[in-house]
């Protein structure tokens, strides 16, 4: 007996709370910066890295709603001036975003709104979510968006903690970083703003003296931040104001309709109407299954609990077992003392500000899967707006039972962590979207070892940004394939048509297929779906080309 008490003494000395936050770190670092250019740019990363480019080596960047705010076009350009242009560059900031979001953990629970090892249970739901990795290791707009989101959540709890001007300036940052990063930003930050005014009206939280003074300051610091980064640091002052803006004695010009955030208002909503990448209201639940099963199952239960937080199941439990044994819904002194044992326990639990916290996470989560559900383009990485929330909402009052399934679930994390994050390989996944296949890896050794190449196909990204350097020196580009005479006037070495719109041969020339980008069908799995989601095999869908080698070449 002594010695299983000087055991588990050790054991806690060893595995402090620190120690264990400081391993969850190092894991969550190896996770996001392990093999990042292992697997080949997406055809979206691809796209964000040559804009990036450009920006850097022509200054050609403009705003375009089609592909987001300006953040990542000028933090990218930063990194590529600073370490050269490659994949592995490409994609070290979202990593380090991606990185920072479980600090930001440790500063809610420095507010005492989380217990330890709740604080750890989140970061290492954080860490080893298979979405939140591998969207880390990603260069979209979504992972910085969604430091910024949670930056500007901590910072309003601290503001209104701590009364302190310096988390409303650092609110104000944080809410200009995620406007310049994503169009929906606005709705997130209605759903966010929505709720602290319901707890500053419902006297939860009261507002700091110099609040007014906060809040003018904050305001011109956003449109300041914001004016500077969409206008390209002032070159392309359009995007704010319209083109053709004259103010003169005789009257002033505005045309709303040129300014970048029409723009982006009449884009996004035409593409939700369209539905060019639509699915179900309910498109991330099966992703939510798939890839994040015991942080939604714990999420579910955490809502129901939050849900009836303040009603008494136990005494209610208690009056109906006492009617059906003696027809009275009075609760025996027994009962009453039991009760109150529980309610004790419960107030114990929870302190008021954590509370109003988990029933911020609820807010959040469930207002932001209810706008993504409605949204009408439906793609995977917006599943982590969602799936951040849903790691908080995940620990409320948290037991041993709750504890131990998530540590059993967290086997099944790790274990698609690897599958969809440090397979190189093409995997059947919907977390992919859209992927450029490692087949091209074989296609591009052909076209590095050739001096002229001609491509006609309406379909041929990342190969502009792979042959950055050399694309205007070696590679002709046609839209549509024309007269094979056309294709083979300037002896090209080598040349890659789509495939449906290929030709059956080329003289001189030896033809092989490669697939070009891959996704997750569901019509050609929907019939099996159980096996699928034990094996995840099964046929894909694919862009293929047809690459065309000259002999003896």
């Amino acid at each position: 007996m002594q010695q299983a008490a000087l055991l588990s003494q050790r054991f806690k000395t060893l595995f402090t709370f620190e120690r264990i936050f400081l391993l969850l770190l190092i894991i969550a670092f190896i996770l996001r910066f392990l093999l990042l250019d292992l697997k080949l740019l997406h055809h979206d990363e691809a796209i964000h890295s040559w804009f990036s480019y450009k920006l850097l080596t022509e200054n050609t960047w403009a705003y375009d709603p089609s592909y987001h705010g300006p953040f990542l076009y000028f933090v990218t350009a930063g990194m590529f001036s600073a370490f050269g242009a490659s994949d592995l560059v490409a994609r070290l900031l979202p990593s380090l975003f991606g990185f920072l979001l479980i600090p930001l953990v440790y500063a809610i629970y420095r507010l005492g709104y989380i217990s330890k090892n709740q604080t750890l249970l989140v970061s290492l739901f954080i860490a080893i979510s298979p979405d939140m990795v591998y969207f880390s290791r990603f260069l979209r707009h979504d992972i910085f968006m969604l430091f910024f989101t949670f930056l500007l959540v901590i910072a309003l709890f601290y503001y209104f903690e701590r009364k302190q001007s310096r988390f409303a300036i650092i609110a104000a940052i944080a809410t200009a970083g995620a406007l310049c990063c994503k169009e929906e930003m606005p709705i997130i930050l209605i759903i966010i703003g929505s709720f602290f005014l319901i707890t500053l009206w419902q006297g939860r939280f009261s507002l700091p003296a110099p609040w007014k003074k906060d809040l003018i300051i904050c305001i011109l610091l956003v449109i300041a931040l914001c004016c500077t980064l969409y206008t390209g640091f002032g070159g392309h002052p359009d995007t704010i104001i319209g083109k053709d803006t004259v103010l003169s004695p005789t009257g002033f010009h505005f045309d709303m309709k040129t300014t970048g955030w029409y723009k982006a208002i009449e884009h996004w909503t035409g593409m939700h109407n369209q539905q060019r990448l639509g699915g179900p209201w309910f498109y991330y639940i099966p992703l939510n299954l798939l890839y994040e099963l015991p942080i939604f199952i714990l999420a579910l239960i955490g809502t129901i609990q939050i849900l009836i937080s303040g009603t008494a199941l136990f005494a209610v439990y208690r009056r109906l077992k006492n009617f059906l044994r003696v027809r009275r819904f009075t609760l025996t002194v027994e009962d009453l003392a039991q009760v109150s044992s529980r309610q004790l326990k419960a107030a114990q639990a929870t302190t008021l500000n954590s509370d109003t916290f988990f029933r911020f996470c609820v807010w959040w989560m469930v207002l932001t899967m209810a706008f993504y559900a409605y949204v009408g383009e439906k793609v995977p990485w917006l599943i982590i707006a969602q799936l951040l929330p849903m790691c908080f909402v995940a620990v409320y009052k948290l037991n041993w039972q709750k504890t131990v399934i998530a540590l059993v679930g967290c086997i099944f994390l790790c274990v698609m962590v690897w599958h969809v994050a440090f397979v190189p390989a093409d995997i059947n996944e919907p977390i992919v979207q859209v992927q450029n296949s490692e087949e091209m890896r074989d296609v591009m050794r052909i076209m590095e070892g050739s001096d002229k190449i001609v491509i006609a196909s309406k379909d041929y990204w990342p190969l502009p940004w792979y042959f950055r350097d050399t694309w205007n020196d070696k590679i002709t580009l046609y839209s549509t394939v024309p007269e094979e005479s056309v294709l083979t006037e300037d002896n090209a070495q080598v040349i890659i048509l789509h495939d449906a719109e290929s030709l059956p041969s080329i003289s001189g020339y030896e033809k092989k297929t490669y697939k070009l980008s891959y996704w997750f069908s569901i019509y050609d799995n929907n019939r099996r779906l159980p096996e699928y989601y034990l094996l995840r095999d099964g046929k894909m869908g694919s862009i293929n080309i047809d690459v065309f080698t000259l002999r003896n070449s």
